[in-house]
């Protein structure tokens, strides 16, 4: 399991002060800011997944827990919107929910409410990727919370992506949103757990 680039200010600066605390002979103080490097050595983890070779289902985009499946509006070819939370406990990658191409990166920036907010997925700062695949179209959208306070994108417009193929991650607690065409049969529900780039959300009908 390795980490991402992003931690490595976030583990060094507080190894430094705890070796610096160490000299002067505050133990106790070094050892809190080892613990804080730890921790976010933990968080900051890349774990390797393996997604599914069926190449008709959609996986979790993020780990964390389901706090959403609606239709965006009443009607039977209404979209559906799965949200997952992301705890500061969570792997916070985000991965591909399909193959396919990105035909679109829409950064905005915006509020920080507490990410299980139905408003957060329209006021957050968040970036939403648009991902053409073979037989369907989907909507990634990483959205901020109120510890998060950076959304990154390692990929772009015109990018392909492998199913369960890293594209950029949330920095601490926040969640992540997948719009679905209504051929797609959900196989998730409100409350459940998931894994990035392995759990089948959905099967493409």
């Amino acid at each position: 399991m390795g980490i991402v680039k992003e931690s490595i200010p976030y583990i060094v600066v507080p190894v430094v002060l705890a070796v610096a605390a160490a000299v002067l002979g505050f133990w106790y103080v070094a050892a809190f800011l080892i613990l804080v490097a730890l921790f976010m050595a933990y968080f900051f983890r890349d774990p390797k997944r393996v997604p599914p070779t069926d190449p008709d289902v959609v996986v979790s985009p993020a780990d964390g827990r389901v706090t959403r499946v609606a239709p965006t509006y009443q009607g039977a070819d209404s979209p559906i919107v799965i949200s997952i939370f992301l705890s500061p406990l969570d792997v916070h990658i985000n991965r591909s929910p399909i193959r396919g191409k990105i035909v679109d990166v829409l950064y905005s920036p915006g509020k920080f409410l507490m990410a299980t907010n139905e408003k957060a997925s329209l006021v957050n700062e968040q970036n939403a990727l648009t991902i053409q695949g073979d037989k369907i179209t989907v909507v990634c959208k990483q959205i901020a919370g109120i510890l998060a306070r950076r959304v990154v994108c390692w990929k772009g417009k015109g990018d392909n992506l492998r199913l369960g193929e890293r594209f950029g991650m949330i920095k601490f607690s926040s969640r992540t949103d997948v719009l679905l065409p209504a051929n797609v049969r959900i196989t998730v529900k409100e409350g459940e757990r998931v894994r990035g780039g392995t759990t089948v959300i959905g099967r493409i009908s």
